[in-house]
């Protein structure tokens, strides 16, 4: 495993900010030559520290203004169970995010519609259908006053 200073984590704040800023740029906010940034980010990178860079997209400005987080719970407890759930959320366009969880339920859904009627409609027509569900519980999301995703 790759040991992880100070400067390699000032180097990921910076790219969590903008990961598009010039090499340049981020070796002078960071302190060093352009070349020793650029070899820290690519071994950050081979490390698999950086996975990958993303474009982050405003849902709302897509037509999907309602999100909404949800938990849920399964009758069987099998990773036969667990994984025909899984497929069913990966081919489910308005699920963003599937977690496999701890405690009560076992997965928490961050899921994305145009708006209510739509959320309803996904909730009836494919989540409420999946063979297993045996618990939904919705918690709308009023506002993100913080949000890190990436």
């Amino acid at each position: 495993m790759m040991e992880i200073d100070h400067i390699d984590r000032q180097i990921l704040r910076e790219l969590r900010a903008d990961g598009r800023i010039a090499n340049t740029r981020l070796a002078d906010r960071i302190g060093l030559s352009p070349s020793a940034c650029l070899r820290r980010v690519q071994a950050l990178e081979a490390a698999g520290i950086i996975a990958g860079y993303r474009a982050v997209v405003d849902p709302a400005r897509l037509g999907q203004g309602f999100t909404a987080y949800l938990t849920v719970g399964l009758s069987e407890h099998t990773k036969a169970a667990q994984a025909r759930f899984e497929q069913s959320m990966i081919a489910c366009p308005e699920v963003r995010e599937c977690h496999n969880v701890t405690g009560t339920v076992e997965y928490l859904l961050r899921v994305e519609a145009a708006d209510l009627a739509a959320y309803k409609a996904f909730h009836t027509e494919q989540l409420g259908t999946i063979d297993g569900v045996n618990q939904i519980v919705t918690h709308v999301v009023m506002g993100s006053p913080k949000d890190e995703r990436a």
